[in-house]
């Protein structure tokens, strides 16, 4: 299993390693945006695993501090006898970065931060950002989330967050990337990358923090992913992965049986880590070397 917190979604997902959505909650991140730095009080970014389960078998409300029950429960009324503290609630999911220099050592140690994914007090706002560092969930969240993830589960924060939708609304932010990448970057020809299809197809874009276009990819009526393209920049940062398995989402939910796609021999490896197997001999297409791959979507 694997935790992705979106940071501009304002939300976490926990899926299967191939990709299959199992939960989705929303979240409150920090008030201060993302930041790895020491006393910035910001959600750091990257890969983390859970380092430390906290709080099993505690009731719900139970008042952390240091990690510790105090024997204290929150309520509106101690809340009120005891305003400016930072609430952290029910159980804790204590998060190790995974990237020396990033997020992990020194100055930018996320666990070092204590920074958690835990409880909150039942007035605390959730899909906007609110805390100061650490990942906000509702108590019943956080409760259920604890219960399905062991220890050393990865966890991903990311800058970016997916909307899917037809060719009218995201058409304009798919073609920027696909130009950049399939014509610019290699030397697609433009009249070969545009094609019929676009139209009918249920189309994916994330974006990242400034809502800017950075990744995008479609799904056809038959079950056909394809047009799947990242900026160069955002790459190695989760962003083909979650356009993967939102593209996935979307099949399921039309009860597809079957995905198909024709995949650069270069990223084989990438769509074999969700199932998916290789079919037939390599063949060309706009130059590129590409190899047929299929998968059950069972």
């Amino acid at each position: 299993m694997r935790i992705r917190v979106s940071i501009p979604a304002q939300s976490l997902e926990l899926r299967e390693d191939d990709g299959r959505l199992l939960r989705r909650y929303p979240v409150s991140t920090a008030k201060n945006g993302a930041g790895e730095q020491r006393g910035s009080n910001r959600t750091p970014r990257g890969r983390h695993i859970v380092r430390a389960k906290i709080g099993a078998a505690q009731p719900e409300n139970t008042v952390f501090v240091r990690r510790r029950p105090t024997g204290e429960s929150w309520s509106p009324e101690f809340a009120a006898a005891n305003p400016g503290r930072d609430w952290i609630l029910t159980r804790i999911l204590w998060l190790s970065g995974s990237e020396p220099g990033v997020n992990r050592g020194g100055e930018v140690d996320t666990m070092r931060r204590y920074i958690y994914l835990h409880g909150s007090p039942d007035a605390a706002e959730m899909g906007v950002p609110g805390s100061i560092g650490c990942v906000r969930m509702r108590n019943r969240d956080i409760v259920e989330l604890f219960e399905l993830v062991p220890a050393y589960t990865p966890v991903d924060i990311v800058e970016f967050g997916l909307e899917t939708g037809a060719w009218d609304a995201l058409g304009e932010a798919a073609q920027a990337v696909r130009e950049a990448v399939f014509v610019r970057e290699q030397q697609v020809p433009v009249e070969l990358e545009l094609d019929e299809f676009d139209a009918g197809a249920r189309h994916a874009v994330a974006r990242g923090p400034a809502g800017e276009a950075i990744g995008t990819g479609r799904l056809l009526a038959d079950g056909h992913i394809g047009r799947m393209a990242v900026l160069r920049e955002w790459r190695g940062k989760g962003v083909g992965r979650a356009l993967l398995e939102t593209l996935m989402d979307a099949a399921r939910q039309s009860g597809m049986p079957r995905l198909g796609l024709n995949a650069q021999t270069t990223a084989t490896g990438f769509y074999a880590r969700f199932g998916f197997t290789a079919e037939g001999e390599t063949f060309m297409d706009a130059g590129i070397p590409h190899v047929r791959m299929t998968r059950p979507l069972a």
